[in-house]
């Protein structure tokens, strides 16, 4: 066997490689971009994610409390160990302030109500843009939670109120005067007794009542949103926490101390936080496994560039241990130095991120967001993992060759499928199978996309690792068409690609895999959206909708509302989340939508298909549920069912009727008056108005919008508002997953251009031969383009595979049909961009090549 005479040492080699890439920088480029791009997205999802997992906001209200103690958000599932956050403020029972305050050690236990309150000027609530700083009201007590301080005037005794230095200047009322205040619904007349600052930065106005005003207005007498705890001086604060734990345990409550203590003012943050926790795992895990295949097929295709180069190593006594070693040497140091320069940017990138996502709703402004050394390094570790899993495969195959055959087949490649690789694919299109399968018979509604999304990367990436063969399969079926159509240059084309197979599986590969993610994906969403809707516009039969800006709408509008002419009937409307609790019977940790309507006006103003039982017998503790929740529970009309709402509180409720819905968007329907008394703000979000026989929707309106004028923040719209809110509520979702989707398909595309421009620009040598040999320059560059075509067409037809394996199960599950739902001009987008693309990154490369004289070009090297 043929040995080298003088072995190489590992160093030698290392500095090979970095001469190599000296020498050799525009080489490796692509890969440089690929780890480069990749690690900042991953980093981006990792702050994400660390932000999720923290949902720390900072205390504002209560930041002189070091010790906040508060309603317990997380419920643990009665038929698993899973838990669900709860979606309505969860209240404490006020008695805990005197226990707390037995406590050795604390000086104060200060209970806080807050309730929606606003100051009334011109008829108009004072509101604010921001999503989370809409004016609250409080007991004057708390404002030493703060603290607020009075700056002038005096504490308010009942029937006063004190004002925030803020909301003082903007309402243009003086101490002493009366103001209007919007509270609950209604308004009420206070005496403006004072103002009150705090050197503390708030973001949500606050407005101060009398201790027998506050608990009045709040509406839940008995209970308290938060108590604040002030140690005695001296008394540390972790050891007091743990005994003001153990005095509060079994009651629903958890004790907040440091960051955590902002999550009592606003609760919501443990909603939004799971969210983004999901949202960022699964876009920064799909990015991690695009950027695996990315960063291996620009490493294989930069090997395969320099074939000739290692068999010559080869051939001088380099061993194949050898040759891998600088080969992993070259991607290291490439890895190295793109993986730390992308973390500057991926810091600005994941708070440009998290700002899209503030400003969408989808996380409230006031959790801070996190980009700290573990999701960095969690970045580093993925660039740096993902680029020595690729450069190993791309060094055994370039180093597993001997000599000879390695100086033989420098020019072109021909073997490609190993047992590993067909292993590999086979697993991938597999699990695409069997997600296909899950999507398809055992999962319904939204939740399907939970499976067909993942099935995406899945068909992609099988398909991917096949390229070869299917780049070899494709070309063998367009080649005819390209010669008809084309000529020489087609001809030419064809044969090229053919011969090229391999290396042109690299740019054909993710080209399909950004086809079939955007394709997919966007499909996805869309279908989702139009079915959410359509199932929320078949059940809704009114004609018209009242909402307030400010917590909610009056009971006395309601009334006001029927009694107007025109109206055939009305009716409240509110929504909220629950799970129920008895029968156990295994249900979404996320909790079973409620709506909350009128019953004896619910078959006016809702078009729900009843089965058995009757929808106006919604009163009191009762509930009306879908049938095949009722199936899942072993309930009939007559039966009872214990629900634990949103607020945590358990109610038994007796099964009043049936109602078919469709799979997947059921929703359980409660009386409007009970499941209000068990949210947030305690009242109904909305009135639904049903018009009289032959009054047209502008006349109700009108009318609806006289009624409502003596009830500031109130507003009047019509169904297709109603239907518009809806949509964009569903929208908002949809935009971040496009937001991060096109993400991933930006960095697939930046690959594609990578591999074409690389793959054309090193062809020089090969179109100097060819016209050295009697080929024109428009001919050579008719055939670059003509190859470009072919391996765009190849690509889009491969994405379109993709995204019809995805999308028939999806659709079929949540609609019935193999076809989406969404405009024809997404998916003529998509391909458009795919293959104007691919076109300017192989044309563009091979006019510059062929601007050099043929002698010239036919003489460099690859």
């Amino acid at each position: 066997m043929f040995r080298p005479a003088v072995m190489v040492r590992p160093a030698v080699m290392f500095r090979l490689a970095v001469r190599t890439l000296r020498h050799r920088k525009g080489g490796f480029v692509a890969t440089f971009v690929a780890v480069f791009v990749g690690a900042m997205i991953v980093m981006a999802c990792g702050g994400l994610l660390e932000t999720g997992v923290r949902a720390n906001v900072p205390a504002q209200r209560l930041a002189a409390a070091p010790i906040v103690v508060t309603g317990d958000q997380h419920y643990k599932l009665t038929s698993g160990e899973e838990s669900s956050t709860l979606t309505e403020q969860v209240r404490v029972d006020s008695g805990l302030a005197a226990k707390i305050a037995a406590v050795p050690g604390v000086a104060r236990a200060v209970p806080d109500v807050s309730f929606p309150a606003a100051v009334v000027r011109g008829g108009t609530p004072l509101t604010t843009d921001s999503q989370s700083t809409d004016s609250q009201g409080h007991g004057w007590d708390s404002a030493v939670l703060a603290p607020y301080r009075l700056r002038t005037g005096a504490q308010p005794r009942s029937g006063e109120v004190v004002l925030d230095a803020a909301t003082a200047a903007r309402s243009g009322a003086d101490v002493g005067d009366r103001i209007p205040l919007l509270v609950r619904g209604e308004v009420e007349t206070f005496r403006f007794s004072g103002i009150a600052a705090t050197s503390r930065t708030t973001t949500r106005p606050a407005l101060f009542f009398s201790a027998s005003d506050a608990a009045r207005l709040a509406g839940h007498s008995g209970t308290v949103d938060d108590i604040g705890v002030l140690p005695r001086p001296g008394t540390d604060v972790t050891a007091l926490a743990h005994k003001v734990n153990g005095a509060v345990g079994g009651h629903g409550a958890v004790t907040l101390t440091g960051p955590d203590r902002g999550v009592a003012e606003f609760p919501g943050v443990r909603a939004s936080a799971g969210d983004l926790i999901v949202l960022a795992a699964v876009f920064g895990g799909m990015a991690a496994a695009v950027t695996l295949f990315v960063v291996a097929s620009t490493l294989s295709l930069a090997a395969r560039h320099r074939q000739r180069e290692l068999a010559l190593l080869r051939t001088i006594g380099t061993t194949p241990r050898q040759v891998r070693r600088m080969i992993l040497g070259e991607a290291m140091v490439v890895a190295v130095l793109a993986a730390a320069a992308s973390i500057a940017p991926s810091v600005l990138f994941g708070r440009w991120l998290y700002g899209r996502l503030t400003a969408h709703g989808v996380v409230p402004d006031v959790v801070t967001h996190y980009q700290g050394r573990v999701p960095l390094l969690a970045g580093l570790g993925a660039a740096l993992v993902t680029t020595l899993g690729a450069a190993i495969v791309a060094g055994r195959r370039a180093a597993k060759a001997r000599p000879v055959e390695a100086l033989v087949e420098a020019g072109i490649q021909r073997h490609w499928l190993g047992p590993i690789r067909l292993l590999l694919a086979l697993l991938f299109l597999g699990g695409g199978l069997a997600l296909g399968l899950v999507t398809a018979t055992v999962l319904h509604g939204p939740i399907a996309a939970s499976t067909a999304g993942p099935s995406v990367l899945c068909w992609a990436i099988g398909l991917a690792l096949l390229g070869p063969g299917i780049t070899r399969v494709a070309m063998g079926v367009l080649r005819w068409p390209a010669r008809a159509v084309t000529g020489l240059g087609g001809m030419l084309a064809v044969q090229n690609l053919r011969a090229r197979a391999i290396p042109m599986a690299a740019a054909v590969m993710p080209l399909m895999l950004a086809t079939g993610i955007a394709t997919s994906n966007l499909y996805l969403q869309t279908t989702q959206v139009h079915e959410a809707d359509k199932a929320y516009t078949a059940d809704l039969r009114a004609d018209a909708v009242l909402t307030s800006s400010t917590g909610g709408v009056s009971p006395r509008l309601l009334d006001r509302v029927r009694q107007a002419p025109g109206v055939a009937g009305a009716g409240a409307f509110v929504s909220s989340t629950g799970l129920v609790d008895a029968p156990h019977a295994p249900q979404d940790e996320d909790g079973t939508p409620l709506q909350g309507v009128t019953g004896p006006t619910a078959e006016q103003t809702l078009a729900v298909p009843v089965t058995s039982g009757r929808l106006a017998d919604l009163t009191g503790n009762t509930v009306a549920l879908p049938v095949t929740e009722a199936r899942k529970l072993h309930r009939g009309v007559g039966g009872t069912i214990t629900m634990r709402l949103g607020d945590r509180s358990a109610v038994r409720l007796r099964v009043v009727a049936l109602f078919t819905a469709k799979t997947g968007y059921e929703t359980i329907l409660l009386p409007a008056e009970l499941l209000a008394a068990h949210t947030t703000d305690g009242l109904p979000s909305q009135i639904l108005v049903k018009a009289a026989p032959g009054v047209s929707t502008a006349r109700l309106t009108a009318t609806l919008s006289g009624v409502a004028a003596g009830w500031p923040g109130v507003r009047v719209a019509d169904r297709g508002a109603l239907i518009r809110q809806h949509d964009e509520g569903q929208q908002i979702q949809a935009w971040i997953n496009y937001l991060m989707i096109g993400m991933i398909v930006a960095y697939t595309v930046i690959a594609v251009a990578n591999t074409l421009i690389a793959s054309t620009g090193r062809r020089r040598r090969e179109f100097g031969l060819q016209r050295l040999t009697g080929a024109t320059r428009a001919l050579v560059l008719r055939m670059a383009g003509l190859e470009g075509a072919l391996v765009a067409v190849a690509g889009i037809a491969l994405g379109t595979v993709v995204s019809i394996l995805t999308l028939v199960p999806f659709c079929m599950t949540i609609r019935d049909s193999p076809f989406p739902a969404g405009p024809l001009w997404i998916y003529l987008a998509v391909m458009g961009a795919a293959g104007a693309l691919t076109l300017v990154t192989t044309v563009a490369p091979a006019w510059l090549a062929l601007r050099s004289r043929p002698a010239e070009a036919a003489l460099a090297a690859e």
